[in-house]
């Protein structure tokens, strides 16, 4: 080898770039990608305060909470879904008012209806009793979480 050839070996292994290898690239995007989904998951109450909950309506009652409806939009048996609350308020016996969290136990999606004695959730199929919150037929395995409610008079309002 020459002082020529040398002196171009030399600057061709200096001039080489270092470019991270395919492994490095993907963990690192799996990395940004876990931190955005942390980080839009964050805590609820972090973004919105202590349980806040939006109302229907200005309409506020004597128990403090925002009203939901008027206990006539409940049918006797049914229920009446509020999705902006997150919540599914039920009559499964006359004068008997339950609510439950809207949000299907099984993964998550909102229920749908409430017809023949159950709250329904389309995405697989899950049905929970109108007066328990109960499982009535699966996939879901956990009853929907009881939500506090006030029934003053023909008012029905959230629960503070």
């Amino acid at each position: 080898m020459n002082i020529a050839e040398g002196k171009a070996s030399m600057s061709a292994s200096q001039d080489h770039e270092v470019r991270p290898g395919r492994r490095t690239v993907v963990a690192a995007v799996g990395a940004v990608s876990v931190a955005a989904v942390l980080t839009a998951c964050g805590n609820q109450k972090e973004s919105r305060g202590s349980d806040a909950v939006e109302p229907v309506s200005s309409d506020e009652s004597d128990s403090g909470g925002p009203a939901l409806a008027k206990t006539a939009d409940i049918p006797e048996g049914g229920g009446k879904i509020f999705a902006d609350q997150g919540i599914v308020v039920t009559q499964p016996k006359a004068g008997e008012f339950k609510a439950f969290s809207s949000k299907c136990t099984h993964q998550g999606c909102s229920v749908s209806s409430v017809s023949d004695g159950t709250i329904n959730c389309p995405c697989h199929g899950s049905k929970f009793d109108v007066a328990t919150g109960s499982v009535a037929e699966g996939p879901a395995t956990q009853p929907l979480p009881a939500r506090p409610i006030a029934v003053e008079g023909d008012s029905i309002t959230l629960a503070s």
